[in-house]
């Protein structure tokens, strides 16, 4: 087609033809389609109005073991509800980075809410950090906590708009849970006590915005339950619901840690005597069950509030923070790098999500850019976490091969898909595990001259990670304190949050003034220095 000349008269704005204009268009629509191909953006979401982004809702559980689901092959332990959300996609091994302390909770939430890895974050409060609930709320989103906030208000007034029965602290008696709600001018209540059990309270508050949610929006639900963190309480049946007698202990369960990693007399490691004894860890287990039973209940309250058309269009996140001890390797806390206690269990439902798992390295603070990523929100530079959905789609393809874990000055470990090598700088103690020959990490190699090669290879895999992140605390020091350490006997006494028939059961006497909660009565609580002994 020719093109009709164009007055050279400035004077005179140009004029086209009639058939030159149609062909700019052409051109200008082909052009726009280019462009949004080439940029992977489906014509079809630059036309979705916000209400037709995805609800996202936020299960997170606290301190709950990988092997305490039922789906996962538990036989002994009741999650059903938990089950239904496994019908999803299962990342099977997801793991907490790290923490520079004992409170693993708090550097473990820090890194979900942030996406940055631990030394990347500027201080444990996410001040100066954009967080999770702070761009969906920029980004059409209405956004609602409830439950455990370990990291101070601040940031969670400004990562939610709405907020009930919030508990700004690490724990408590599940009976007494101090707790307060974000006004509407974003400043907190009064502090006051709950009136229900932990789990309740904060599926209450769930539900209760879930009904009273402005339905123009997508939205942000975040729930994060106590349980299952001591104190190993739960209500009424609840904690008569498992048999000890029937609690199988874990394989690597051990009577004392074989050396003194620095962290072996922790308020955790404290909630039982040493030597651990097997009747102690089984009643322990009972309880703990218990608690994770009861949480799974209200989970279930959680999913049945969302009728039928909401849920179609919600993707639901369950995790926890981390795992426990609970009698693997001695241990009964979370202070170790061991794979009972920095892996957690990670699954996803909901709209175009698969059922399926799998095996690949993944951290928990990679939620930060899978979430974000649901709700077409861009993903910050600062974020270190990489987002789960090639995973969900099959594609494993330059998915990190390796991953790195980290607890204070104490260790430092590495694995990849076969081995894990933890390191112990101020004991000199190295450690290799053959994971899949060995997944309870029982047998040590680390000694074995046949295994020099794995282990030299593991701590170049080791260092390598160390100047990614930015670790500077070095494999080797100049003064080594002893490894040896035998605990049998060691006097403990209880702390605030334990009720009074824990301590009477699992503790030497005690004066009267310690805690008298009575929340879910133990089970032959008479018989107390067998199991605390």
């Amino acid at each position: 087609m020719r093109l009709c000349r164009i007055r050279r008269d400035r004077s005179q704005l140009p004029r086209f033809c009639l058939p030159c204009l149609r062909l700019a268009c052409f051109r200008l629509a082909c052009l726009v389609v280019l462009v949004a191909s080439l940029l992977k953006v489906d014509v079809l979401q630059l036309q979705a109005s916000d209400s037709e982004l995805p609800n996202i809702l936020f299960l997170f559980a606290d301190d709950q073991r990988t092997d305490t689901i039922g789906a996962y092959g538990n036989e002994h332990i009741r999650t059903p509800n938990i089950d239904q959300l496994a019908n999803g996609f299962n990342f099977r091994n997801t793991y907490c980075f790290g923490s520079p302390h004992g409170a693993v909770c708090i550097p473990s939430r820090a890194m979900l809410h942030t996406g940055r890895s631990l030394f990347r974050i500027p201080n444990l409060n996410m001040e100066g950090c954009v967080t999770m609930g702070e761009l969906l709320g920029q980004n059409g989103y209405e956004t609602f906590g409830t439950g455990k906030w370990h990291n101070q208000g601040q940031s969670f007034i400004r990562s939610f708009q709405r907020g009930k029965n919030v508990m700004l602290g690490g724990m408590s008696d599940h009976s007494k849970v101090p707790i307060v709600d974000l006004r509407d001018d974003q400043t907190f209540t009064e502090q006051r006590q709950g009136e229900n059990f932990s789990s309740k309270l904060f599926a209450d508050a769930a539900i209760e915005f879930l009904g009273s949610r402005d339905q123009s929006k997508p939205f942000f639900c975040y729930v994060a339950f106590t349980a299952p963190h001591d104190p190993r309480m739960s209500p009424g049946s609840y904690n008569r619901m498992y048999d000890p007698d029937d609690m199988v202990l874990p394989d690597n369960f051990m009577p004392q840690h074989p050396f003194n990693n620095g962290q072996l007399t922790t308020r955790d490691e404290n909630l039982g005597g040493w030597p651990r004894t097997r009747e102690m860890v089984q009643h322990q287990t009972a309880e703990y069950y218990g608690l994770i039973s009861h949480m799974d209940e209200q989970i279930g309250r959680i999913l049945d509030a969302l009728d039928e058309d909401v849920r179609k269009n919600t993707i639901i996140v369950f995790a926890a923070d981390h795992g426990l001890g609970m009698g693997s390797h001695g241990l009964l806390g979370k202070q170790s790098l061991y794979e009972h206690s920095m892996k957690a269990p990670l699954m996803i439902s909901g709209p175009a999500i698969s059922s399926g798992s799998t095996d690949a390295l993944v951290y928990l603070h990679d939620l930060f850019p899978t979430v974000l990523g649901f709700a077409g929100v861009e993903v910050p530079a600062t974020a270190n976490g990489h987002s789960l959905r090639p995973l969900m789609d099959g594609n494993e393809k330059g998915w990190r091969n390796s991953l790195f874990t980290t607890y204070g000055k104490n260790m430092r470990a590495v694995r990849d898909e076969r081995w894990k090598l933890i390191r112990y700088p101020q004991i000199d103690v190295t450690q290799l595990f053959d994971l899949q020959n060995d997944p309870q990490e029982k047998n040590n190699l680390a000694k074995d001259i046949h295994y020099a090669t794995q282990v030299a290879k593991m701590l170049g895999k080791l260092e390598v990670w160390q100047n990614m992140v930015g670790d500077e605390q070095p494999l080797v020091v100049d003064q080594v304190k002893p490894k040896e350490i035998d605990l049998t006997g060691r006097a403990r006494k209880p702390d605030r949050w334990q009720p009074r028939w824990i301590v009477d059961k699992y503790f030497d006497p005690q004066p009267e003034e310690q805690s008298d909660g009575d929340a879910g009565k133990g089970q032959d609580s008479k018989s107390k220095k067998k199991r605390s002994n």
